[in-house]
């Protein structure tokens, strides 16, 4: 599995990298929104994992550039939030993409590895 981490505090970007890494993973870092975007043109991810407050731009902006590559469907299977600020007003606006929303710091760690990796599939689990 190919995944892209966009994260601009990289301890925990380094921490998610190395434990999807020992699942398996393919795990690309991108540590602003502007320059994962760039990424996202040239390759393929089967997810990518997003930080919603970044220093430039938010984890929305790259979900709405995604659109320019991916459908609605598919941004809705590919890309998943993590935030520290998960008020109503962001699932909310989640849920129009259809992603997945996950609130730092991680309750279980290695449920967010696990959804990370399987994405929907996990929330019927």
């Amino acid at each position: 599995m190919n995944i892209l981490i966009v994260e601009d505090e990289p301890l925990i970007a380094r921490s998610l990298k190395r434990l999807l890494e020992k699942k398996g993973c393919t795990v690309t870092w991108e540590s602003s929104g502007n320059q994962a975007i760039e990424t996202l043109k040239k390759y393929d991810f089967d997810r990518v994992i997003s930080d919603l407050m970044l220093q430039d731009i938010s984890g929305f902006d790259v979900l709405e550039e995604s659109k320019k590559k991916y459908t609605i469907q598919e941004i809705g299977e590919k890309f998943i939030i993590i935030t520290a600020y998960s008020s109503q007003q962001v699932l909310s606006k989640a849920a129009t993409y259809g992603c997945i929303v996950l609130s730092k710091p991680f309750e279980d760690l290695h449920g967010a590895i696990d959804t990370f990796i399987r994405g929907k599939s996990s929330e019927s689990v």
